[in-house]
């Protein structure tokens, strides 16, 4: 795990300098190392990051590597018996942990900001009930308000951020790989807000309206991971940008449009968020996929390696509203080859729900 400097900047943080352009940067990692050793708390003060994501495969990471899981494991065996119980007993203390030291931030941005993502277990992914009641269970256990429950982007994941919207619930939606997918995400929110506001509003406290939160993970370097191999070297690359690109123009405009009611009552909008944000080809700039993305009202939840490589030398400016012509051509170049991007995404969205069952199953044998 890579952290940041022990001494004081020489300069202003570049990753700083992002969020006065209106992005957030969150840090996609966690272990008890990191909030332990004060690197988080560094990270927070020194950087400007404003949240932390979590998932089964970070967690595996962390409970091989980071030897302060020790003790916990062991007293956690000798209390528990149900293995998915007894892993969230050793790490949900991080969650809380990571929950409180960004609290101040999120009090601070009155809920704007400042938030830690756990997952729901990814064997829940096609199971619209197991998935509410794993998101009530984890919401209360945790029993913090700047956290967020991690519902992947499935069929019956989508009804279920509904519920979970729809009972206060903040959400992270994750696995999103295709502009079909975001848009039923999108909309599995706003019936899920309609129904909080509706709710809020019969109960005499519209002043609650504004205190559910969510973010719309599209993943990003995996789609250029697998269509490049496919495409002409003038095409390589841009894909995933271009994808990101039209996905933030239509959700400018549905800000302004259809969501402005939503707005107007109060409620905050879903944030787009892009994850996977590590660059997979060596022969791309390593922080390619944080500089093309910064743009004002989202978020980017950035590897550790990948943020100090950007803290190094990125290039902090806002690009997400430049070229959106010439993303609508990528796109358009992509699909004359025959290529399916919305079939892509839903190889996507299975290989990653795969690879995150696998890393869950792993982490339960290590308990």
């Amino acid at each position: 795990m890579t952290t940041p400097s022990t001494s004081t900047p020489s300069a202003p943080s570049r990753i700083a300098a992002v969020a006065q352009l209106g992005q957030q940067v969150w840090l996609d990692t966690l272990s008890r190392q990191l909030i332990e050793s004060g690197a988080l708390a560094r990270w927070i003060s020194e950087d400007a990051v404003a949240g932390l994501t979590s998932n089964p495969a970070i967690f595996h990471q962390a409970l091989t590597k980071d030897t302060a899981y020790q003790p916990a494991i062991a007293e956690a065996r000798s209390k528990e018996a149900n293995p998915e119980i007894r892993f969230e007993t050793v790490v949900l203390p991080d969650i809380q942990a990571a929950c409180d030291l960004f609290l101040p931030l999120w009090t601070k941005t009155r809920g704007e900001q400042g938030y830690v993502s756990f997952e729901v277990s990814p064997t829940l992914a096609h199971d619209t009930a197991g998935t509410t009641a794993a998101a009530v269970r984890l919401w209360h256990t945790i029993n913090r308000p700047n956290a967020m429950i991690k519902i992947p982007a499935t069929e019956a994941g989508c009804l279920a951020i509904t519920e979970a919207i729809a009972r206060g619930i903040n959400v992270n939606v994750t696995l999103i790989f295709s502009l079909e997918q975001l848009e039923a995400v999108q909309a599995a929110h706003e019936a899920g807000l309609r129904r909080w506001i509706s709710h809020c509003q019969q109960q005499g406290t519209p002043d609650r309206i504004g205190n559910v939160a969510s973010v719309a993970s599209f993943f990003v370097s995996r789609t250029d991971s697998t269509l490049d191999p496919k495409l002409p070297e003038s095409l390589q690359g841009k894909t995933a940008i271009a994808l990101c690109k039209t996905a933030y123009k239509r959700w400018l405009s549905d800000q302004a449009g259809s969501q402005a009611d939503l707005n107007a009552a109060g409620a905050k909008p879903q944030w787009l968020l892009w994850a996977s944000t590590s660059v997979k080809n060596p022969a791309f700039r390593d922080t390619l996929y944080v500089e093309e993305l910064i743009g004002s009202q989202t978020v980017n939840t950035v590897p550790d390696a990948t943020l100090v490589a950007f803290r190094d030398h990125g290039i902090a400016q806002q690009k997400l509203e430049q070229a959106s012509d010439e993303a609508s051509q990528q796109l358009a170049a992509v699909s004359a080859l025959g290529i399916d991007l919305e079939q892509v995404g839903q190889t996507l969205q299975t290989a990653g729900l795969a690879q995150f069952e696998t890393a869950y199953t792993d982490l339960l044998k290590l308990v």
